[in-house]
């Protein structure tokens, strides 16, 4: 039996407008600014962590065009969280069978990830919440994100076979180390290099 994911959680945008996007998101959607940085902004309207991001495609690609060019502007991901990372990882285990397997595993601190790509090359996160409350992990922004704001990546083959041997989930997601950045990871391509900080 599948296990489906809790609830639909976040949209991450490319872009090359993007003060204009945040600005619109802003003002259409009564959203605030999490955390910003030249390469990334994380907005929420309610109390999630974030429910948009946008990734500055003029400062991660600059050779990509203009912002009319559509080429990796548009929709990178969409997102959806599951109830505890056993969830995830027995998900992830039921996939592997099927063979289907993350092109990304990171984990950004605010939450433990696997990135997968449809047949379309459409990309989609399945993730889990590292703290039980939002406050905590808009702390956790605010304080590390200005030192890796993409995430550590690790094994989810490992971490799978930590899960069923006893280890505590709270244990993998507490976040120990802000290094290495990870690059930004792409279903279809070789993806973009982290911002600099």
């Amino acid at each position: 039996m599948t296990i489906a994911p809790a609830k639909f959680v976040h949209v991450v945008y490319r872009t090359r407008r993007f003060d204009e996007m945040i600005e619109w998101y802003k003002t259409v959607f009564g959203a605030r600014v999490q955390y910003q940085d030249p390469g990334l902004a994380f907005l929420t309207y309610d109390d999630e962590h974030h429910r948009f991001a946008f990734a500055n495609m003029a400062l991660l690609d600059p050779t990509g065009g203009g912002p009319d060019d559509r080429g990796p502007i548009g929709v990178d991901h969409v997102a959806y969280t599951y109830f505890s990372l056993a969830d995830l990882f027995d998900h992830y285990a039921e996939l592997k069978a099927e063979g289907i397997t993350p092109y990304w595993c990171i984990h950004h601190g605010i939450t433990v990830s696997m990135y997968y790509g449809d047949p379309d090359g459409n990309q989609m996160e399945f993730q889990v919440d590292c703290f039980a409350d939002n406050e905590d992990a808009n702390a956790f922004m605010r304080r590390s994100f200005a030192v890796n704001p993409i995430g550590v990546e690790y094994d989810p083959d490992a971490w799978l076979a930590d899960l069923r041997s006893g280890t505590p989930a709270t244990v993998l997601l507490a976040r120990t180390t802000d290094l290495p950045v990870s690059p930004i990871r792409s279903a279809t391509s070789d993806g973009f290099a982290a911002p600099a900080g």
